[in-house]
């Protein structure tokens, strides 16, 4: 039996871009620390990942430059657009950030800003590292001959 589509769950920012830039090695879902005014402008869809991305520092996780919008209605006890959230991880996958960003040189990408099927906000975070020039011509090419074979197995 199908699983019914749940009303809570929705994405409210995709970082699509990430996927082209990085090798993503593995992911994780973090929780985010928000205020009230800063969830209500969530519910409204304006809030932007692409150019955020989340460090270890001080032995806490942060998602740095991330953008969600003013709440108009929040008046003077509205939210900073741009500040640094905490993101709440066990301590495991805390020291194995930590470990991975220190020794390996990777990089803690934000992919999906989501409402769970609960109602809270998480944010899927990639473990990644950067791709070169020649890699994403790489890449590049594959999505078009990839594109070029779907064309032609449609026309045939």
């Amino acid at each position: 039996m199908a699983e019914k589509e749940n009303p809570n769950y929705k994405v409210i920012a995709e970082n699509r871009r990430a996927r082209f830039d990085y090798f993503i090695e593995s992911d994780l879902e973090a929780g985010i620390v928000l205020s009230g005014s800063e969830v209500k402008a969530l519910r409204t869809g304006q809030s932007n990942i692409a150019d955020s991305y989340a460090s270890v520092e001080g032995g806490e996780l942060w998602l740095i430059n991330s953008y969600i919008a003013a709440y108009k209605e929040a008046g003077v006890f509205g939210h900073e657009e741009r500040r640094r959230r905490k993101l709440l991880v066990s301590k495991r996958e805390l020291s194995r950030l930590w470990q991975a960003t220190g020794r390996e040189g990777m990089t803690l990408v934000p992919l999906v800003m989501y409402f769970n099927h609960r109602g809270r906000v998480k944010l899927k975070i990639g473990v990644a590292k950067g791709k070169k020039l020649a890699d994403k011509r790489a890449t590049e090419a594959r999505r078009d001959w990839d594109r070029q074979k779907q064309r032609l197995l449609k026309q045939g």
